[in-house]
């Protein structure tokens, strides 16, 4: 089953070709809230409500009618985060980044860890890199543009899954499902110093158009694309699920909601779980105007998204 939200409120529920409105949904987080409360699984609330009115999906698509499968009412209690080198074949281009002669770079310390400990028999394993990206402020539904500070030196796509939760009132973390994901951040600044990934994340990121609700498949062969003038000017395919990965996905889930701060009641996170894909290995500097496409079978609908350049700030700290 895939949910998908409408930006005028209504959630439509896709199964195989049939695409139609949940009678009485206004949103996905609404109906997550009444499946936690009723105590019963969030496909089973939405099969039980019925089958509404028959819809296009994908002209509401074209139409720039759908948002982000989720959203917080309050946007600072949405976090964005993700982890890195967490697929089989993602140390290679960030090891290009930092690589010294004769070292083992820190990235490809972490991937291997990855590899020897992050899919443990039982357990927990080994730690990811973890990263922040902002809160609800920063989340982009499909269609909408990614902005690009004026300061930054890159602002390149990262074709990934995302996993959406909404923690419950006993501080529970409830996965509603998985979605695209374009974890949206800057190479040009992460390569300068590895210490700067922190900036180089702090970015916006785009997640949908439909949420995948149920198991993640093992292996996702998905496609991501960058479009300038209606010529394609990039396109590789990028693997994903377990199968291609070197984390359990609830090993990625444990070490983020171990912390007591990410199990707030009724908050939403959106984390994403990392890829072994991006243009800026191939030497593409993308410029405003461009398109990213973000691809797979599995999640229906692409997620697709021009890329825009914000205005230039001055910023002044006033002291009171």
């Amino acid at each position: 089953m895939h949910l998908s939200q409408l930006k005028q409120g209504g959630v439509v529920r896709r199964i195989g070709e049939d695409a139609r409105m949940v009678p009485g949904a206004t949103t996905i987080l609404a109906l997550a809230q009444e499946a936690i409360a009723q105590g019963r699984g969030l496909a089973d609330l939405v099969a039980s409500k019925g089958a509404g009115e028959a819809v296009d999906l994908p002209a509401l698509l074209a139409a720039g009618k759908l948002d982000t499968p989720v959203r917080h009412p309050d946007p600072a209690h949405l976090h964005l985060t993700g982890t890195g080198l967490t697929h089989t074949g993602s140390a290679s281009a960030r090891d290009a980044m930092h690589a010294v002669e004769g070292e083992m770079t820190d990235s490809m310390k972490m991937f291997r860890m990855g590899i020897e400990g992050g899919k443990p028999e039982s357990g927990e394993g080994v730690q990811p890199e973890w990263f922040y990206k902002g809160n609800g402020d920063a989340l982009v539904g499909p269609g909408a543009a990614l902005l690009s500070p004026a300061f930054a030196q890159d602002a390149g796509e990262e074709p990934e899954i995302a996993g959406l939760y909404l923690i419950g009132p006993d501080g529970t973390p409830w996965r509603l499902g998985f979605a695209l994901a374009n974890e949206f951040s800057d190479h040009v600044t992460e390569k300068g110093n590895y210490l700067w990934l922190a900036h180089s994340k702090l970015r916006p990121a785009a997640i949908g158009p439909e949420l995948l609700v149920g198991d993640l498949p093992t292996d996702i062969r998905g496609t991501a694309r960058i479009r300038r003038g209606g010529a394609t000017i990039w396109e590789r395919p990028f693997l994903s699920g377990e199968a291609n990965m070197s984390h359990w996905i609830s090993n990625l889930e444990h070490h983020h909601f171990k912390y007591g701060l990410f199990r707030r009641p009724g908050d939403i996170h959106v984390h994403m779980f990392g890829t072994a894909t991006l243009s800026f290995s191939d030497g593409i500097r993308t410029e405003p105007g461009d398109v990213f496409e973000i691809a797979a079978p599995e999640f229906g609908l692409p997620l697709t998204n021009p890329l825009a350049e914000e205005p230039a700030r001055d910023v002044a700290v006033q002291a009171l």
